[in-house]
C-alpha cells in the first residue's frame, strides 16, 4: 500500500475512533459506574440474579472498551509518527511494521465501525432468535439446526452469553428453535438476519436419490427488553394453556404456551425450571416480539397490523448453495461469498455490515 493510500485509510480509521466515545459509552463510564465495588456491595444487588450477572457483564464490557479505545489511540498515534518518519526517509522495517499495526487496527475497527452504523431504539440490546423450519421434513430440521449452529458460533465469538429458551420437537410445522442472547448490540446486529435463510440447494447427505434439495427455514430477531420499557397486555388479548395431566408425577410437564389473539403469536417455552419461569420467559418474548413488530411496522403496539407480520419472516433473504459449486449470496445487498465453511461457523460480519450501510 501506497503512503498516499495509507493516509487517507489513516484518516478513515481516525474518523471512526473521534465517534467512538459515544458509541462505546466511555462517557457512561464514568458517570454510572464510579464505584464498581460499591454497586455490588449493595444488598439488593444480587436479588436478582440474573439482572446482577447482566449488570457485571456491561460493567465489564465498559471497562473492556475504555482500554480498547486508549489502545487504539496508542497505536493510530504511532501509525501517524511512522507516516511522518517515511515521507523523510525509507525504511522497510518501519514500513512493514507500521502496515502490521495498520492491519490489526483495521480489524479491530471493523465490529466498531458496524456498531456506528446503530442508533435505532433497542440497538444496544440483546435479541431473541427464533430459528423455524419450514417443514418436518428431515433436510428442513437439519438446516434449522445448521443455522443455530451458526448463531451460536458467531454469538460466542462475539463474546455473547447463549440461553436455549424453547427445543419443540417438529410438528406439522417444522422444528423450532428459540434462543437468548445476552450481549451489548445483539439485537442490532441480529435484526439483519430476519426474514428465511435459505435457498438451499445441494445433494442431501441424508437422502440417497442423488436429486438436488431445496430447503428453507425463517429467522425471526426481537429485542430483549429491559425494565424501562412498559409493555402491557391486556388479558383479553392473552389465552395462556399449561399442560392438563402429568404422565409422571417424578419429572412433572412445566411447559407454557402463550397465544396473542390479536396478532397471532405463539409462545412456547419449556426449558426452564419452573413453570412459573417458563410463564414469565414467555411472556417476555412474547412483548419482546411485538415491540420488534411495531418497530418494524412503525406504528405503536395497539396499531400492529397482523396481516404484514409473516412478510418480513417469509421474505428470502439469502441463498446459501452447497452442491455443485459452493456460494453464500445475500439477496438485499448483493454481498456473496464462497467461504460457506466460514460462514456457517458464524462468519456472517460481511452480510451484517453490508445490510447496516445501506
Amino acid at each position: 500500500m501506497e503512503l498516499l493510500n495509507i493516509k487517507s485509510e489513516v484518516e478513515r480509521l481516525s474518523n471512526i475512533l473521534d465517534k467512538a466515545e459515544e458509541c462505546l459509552d466511555l462517557r457512561e463510564l464514568s458517570t454510572r459506574v464510579k464505584d464498581p465495588d460499591q454497586l455490588i456491595a449493595k444488598s439488593t444487588f444480587w436479588e436478582n440474579s440474573l439482572t446482577a450477572y447482566q449488570t457485571l457483564q456491561e460493567i465489564k464490557s465498559l471497562i473492556s472498551n475504555k482500554k480498547k479505545y486508549q489502545q487504539w489511540r496508542t497505536i493510530l498515534e504511532d501509525i501517524k509518527v511512522a507516516l511522518e518518519l517515511l515521507e523523510l526517509s525509507a525504511d522497510e522495517q518501519l514500513l512493514q511494521e507500521m502496515q502490521s499495526n495498520l492491519t490489526q487496527l483495521q480489524q479491530e475497527l471493523n465490529t466498531l465501525e458496524i456498531q456506528q452504523l446503530l442508533s435505532n431504539p433497542c440497538d444496544q440490546n440483546g435479541a431473541f432468535l427464533t430459528i423455524t423450519a419450514s417443514s418436518n421434513s428431515v433436510d428442513a430440521q437439519d438446516w434449522a439446526t445448521i443455522l443455530l449452529r451458526m448463531y451460536h458460533r458467531w454469538s460466542v465469538k462475539q463474546n455473547y452469553l447463549v440461553y436455549a429458551r424453547e427445543d419443540s420437537g417438529a410438528d406439522l410445522t417444522g422444528i423450532k428453535y428459540v434462543v437468548e442472547i445476552i450481549g451489548r448490540y445483539a439485537y442490532g446486529y441480529l435484526k439483519s438476519e430476519q426474514g428465511t435463510h435459505a435457498k438451499i440447494m445441494r445433494l442431501s447427505h441424508l437422502k440417497g436419490d442423488g436429486k438436488r434439495h431445496t430447503c428453507f427455514a425463517s429467522v425471526e430477531v426481537s429485542p430483549i427488553l429491559d425494565e424501562s420499557v412498559e409493555v402491557e397486555i391486556p388479558d383479553k388479548d392473552l389465552q395462556i394453556t399449561l399442560p392438563r395431566c402429568q404422565r409422571n408425577v417424578n419429572r412433572p410437564e412445566i411447559w407454557v404456551q402463550l397465544f396473542h389473539i390479536p396478532t397471532g403469536i405463539t409462545v412456547f417455552c419449556n426449558l426452564e425450571r419452573s413453570q412459573l419461569h417458563n410463564k414469565e420467559k414467555a411472556l417476555a418474548i412474547l412483548k419482546s416480539r411485538l415491540v420488534a413488530i411495531a418497530l418494524t411496522q412503525n406504528v405503536q403496539l395497539s396499531k400492529i397490523q397482523p396481516q404484514l407480520i409473516k412478510s418480513l419472516s417469509n421474505k428470502l433473504i439469502r441463498e446459501y448453495v452447497l452442491h455443485p459449486y459452493k456460494n453464500v449470496k445475500d439477496l438485499r445487498t448483493k454481498v456473496e461469498t464462497t467461504a460457506i465453511a466460514e460462514v456457517l461457523d458464524g462468519e456472517i460480519d460481511l452480510f451484517i455490515k453490508a445490510y447496516l450501510q445501506q
